[in-house]
């Protein structure tokens, strides 16, 4: 099925959280890294302005900044009235109101419109898609992956979750992926499942606990990374 925009909510995160989500050191954001499914997101822009070295990868940029802008504006108000209703659902500790949360998002979006041409043009932004990456072997120190493996889980079986891991840890040295939950806010049903596998295809799984919660009970990223 083709990708396009009627499906997409567009929803961008920062530095910080990232930074908390991944519980990303200095020495992680000295190395080469690749976003998947990193959306409209400024993770990439700020480090980048850091001194950094980040690709991103989502089919989202194949489309132009006004497509994707438009998209924004479509979507915002149901994500905010989706959020007062659901308020219950969340840890009011890393933004106080869904307000502040939406004008943070925004902020982070408006970042990301400000920085896709030119970001497109020096390859930052790529039009790929898990579970398979054109990349060499080993192309990044770290993967990362936001919001999209776990959370999807109603829609991503165990072998999409399996072959994107798998891929990850091809093109980096380790993947990271957070949260552990589903969209509904359980642990996803793929999580002890793939746990197992990994381990089978030699790979070393680790749930590792971080300083950010937002979706009540997402304070776990998985890690994983290869025998050496």
């Amino acid at each position: 099925m083709a990708f396009t925009l009627d499906n997409v909510v567009p929803w961008g995160r920062n530095l910080d959280e990232y930074s908390r989500m991944f519980a990303l050191s200095k020495s992680d954001m000295s190395v080469k890294i690749l976003d998947c499914a990193g959306g409209p997101s400024s993770f990439n822009r700020e480090l980048t302005e850091k001194g950094g070295t980040v690709m991103s990868c989502d089919p989202l940029y194949g489309f132009s900044r006004d497509e994707i802008e438009g998209r924004i504006g479509e979507t915002y108000g149901q994500v905010m009235s989706q959020l007062e209703r659901n308020r219950g659902d969340y840890v009011w500790r890393e933004f106080d109101s869904p307000e502040a949360l939406g004008d943070a998002r925004m902020a982070a979006m408006r970042l990301f419109l400000e920085d896709l041409d030119n970001g497109k043009k020096e390859g930052r932004y790529l039009p790929h898609a898990l579970p398979r990456l054109p990349f060499e072997s080993g192309s990044f120190g770290l993967a990362l992956c936001s919001h999209f493996l776990f959370t999807y889980s109603g829609h991503l079986d165990l072998q999409f979750h399996r072959d994107s891991i798998s891929e990850m840890c091809r093109v980096a040295g380790e993947a990271r992926v957070f949260p552990v939950l589903d969209i509904g806010g359980g642990v996803s049903e793929h999580l002890e499942p793939l746990l197992e596998t990994l381990e089978k295809g030699g790979l070393i799984a680790r749930l590792v606990d971080v300083n950010y919660e937002f979706q009540k009970g997402a304070r776990r990223m998985l890690s994983v990374t290869r025998h050496t």
